[in-house]
């Protein structure tokens, strides 16, 4: 969790999952269209990794929907009211 948008952390979580996973040829990794899924070096950290991008259709609001309420429930129920501390990383690609 991270209290920006900031495309680090996002690419941090991503290379966490890759670790503990065991991905499948033709892997999809399905996101909303925010910022942080669209730079190019997540990009380049999904296509390094043989992972196909799959992201909403523009405007559709309903695409992501499980996912927005279940996020919006741990942040309210869980995380809400707590202070976190984030470490700031620095990546060089």
């Amino acid at each position: 969790m991270s209290n920006s948008l900031e495309r680090y952390g996002t690419i941090k979580a991503l290379a966490m999952a890759i670790n503990r996973a065991n991905l499948v040829p033709n892997a999809i990794f399905h996101s909303d269209r925010g910022v942080q899924y669209a730079s190019d070096d997540f990009k380049k950290v999904l296509q390094s990794n043989g992972i196909k991008q799959s992201m909403s259709a523009r405007g559709n609001c309903y695409d992501n929907a499980p996912m927005e309420s279940f996020f919006h429930s741990l942040k309210v129920e869980f995380t809400h009211h707590r202070e976190h501390k984030f470490k700031v990383l620095h990546w060089n690609f």
